[in-house]
């Protein structure tokens, strides 16, 4: 195979795609709600399932997380495109994200932060540990339960993530996650005999 002609660049966050979250926090009472984008988030461990996300501790959110202990990562459709950008360009100090992008808070299963209902996938999750990394820090947390939308689920139990529509983000874009290629396992998988 011949070689490929590369530019090398200096070191940076080029990984993509990553999902782009809408995090919630606060519990509406001693910490006030708050929605957060988050495109630096990413499962870290199976057993004990655990989730990280990265943020500036200049973020609004970032007290009230640090705080409390606890958010939600609410995974959304495509259709929210525009609200999880301008929650992440408008600060919770002076706006509720909530209202302004009509966004419904539900009550979790665990916690006091509530999630979105509007998105499919919720993850409810509980700081284990903070990271001090340098522009951001790392807040790794146990996911305490797993809210998916019912009308996404088929009769097996099996959620549907083609019709859920989620968002990537891509090196400053959003974008729509294309056609399925394979499950897990397809490329070593043997076919049945006929």
């Amino acid at each position: 195979m011949a070689e490929v002609a590369k530019i090398v660049w200096q070191g940076g966050t080029m990984l993509a795609p990553t999902p782009a979250v809408l995090v919630s926090c606060g519990d509406g009472s001693r910490k006030p709600r708050n929605l957060v984008t988050v495109a630096w988030c990413g499962t870290v461990c199976t057993d004990p399932p655990q989730l990280s996300i990265s943020l500036r501790p200049e973020r609004y959110s970032y007290g009230i997380i640090r705080e409390l202990g606890e958010f939600v990562v609410n995974v959304p459709p495509v259709s929210l495109a525009a609200a999880v950008d301008s929650c992440g360009v408008v600060s919770g100090r002076t706006v509720d994200k909530f209202a302004r992008y009509g966004l419904t808070p539900q009550t979790a299963s665990t916690l006091a932060t509530p999630l979105v209902a509007e998105c499919p996938i919720n993850l409810e999750c509980k700081v284990e540990r903070i990271i001090e990394l340098g522009s951001h820090h790392l807040f790794i947390a146990r996911i305490a339960a797993v809210d998916v939308d019912a009308a996404l689920v088929d009769g097996a139990g099996r959620f549907d993530a083609a019709r859920a529509d989620l968002l990537g983000y891509v090196h400053g874009h959003y974008r729509r996650l294309g056609e399925e290629l394979g499950r897990f396992g397809f490329s070593v998988r043997k076919e049945a005999k006929a």
